[in-house]
């Protein structure tokens, strides 16, 4: 595990599984319509169980850029908070769409009066967000917002391999350098 702190807050990396987190809420890299997939979000989805499905069908959808929460069901968070990431092509807008969808994330934590939170790397699975890019824009998406009036006291990203975590320790090493 690496920490590092940022004004007041630990912003955390470590290698697991993100459904057996121990945070108020946990990500989801969802898809716009919300009906559950592969990767991360079918771990959560069958983690969770039935009412985290129930409650994304009531929501209908969220546009890319975006999340929204539910109920944590049967996980160890009390919600998730599902975000969605742009399924990459390259173009400006792929790096705004990634921001703004951690930037989505973190307000709606804050909304609910959370003090902890783990994301995955999102973008990074089947949307084909290059993962040395994406770990700078999450990294810095995060640490923008723990410079501000927060609740939050604790993000942790949870990465799935050994490589996802190198990369991310480095893009958080390159972030304290600035």
């Amino acid at each position: 595990m690496t920490e590092r702190r940022i004004a007041g807050a630990r912003l955390r990396l470590e290698l697991g599984d993100i459904t057996r987190s121990e945070a108020d809420a946990i990500v989801n890299a969802a898809n716009e319509a919300l009906v559950g997939g592969g990767g991360v979000d079918g771990a959560i989805h069958r983690a969770g169980g039935p009412a985290i499905m129930e409650a994304c069908r009531r929501i209908g959808g969220c546009p890319t850029g975006s999340a929204v929460i539910t109920e944590g069901g049967a996980l160890h968070a009390r919600y998730v908070i599902h975000a969605v990431a742009p399924r990459y092509s390259g173009r400006a807008q792929d790096a705004m769409l990634l921001h703004q969808a951690y930037s989505s994330a973190l307000r709606l934590a804050d909304e609910h009066a959370l003090r902890t939170v783990a994301f995955p790397s999102l973008g990074t699975g089947a949307y084909g967000y290059p993962i040395g890019e994406a770990s700078q824009i999450a990294l810095q998406s995060v640490a923008r917002h723990l410079r501000t009036r927060t609740r939050l006291e604790r993000v942790t990203f949870v990465l799935f391999s050994e490589g996802d975590l190198s990369v991310y320790r480095e893009a958080l090493a390159s972030l304290a350098n600035r």
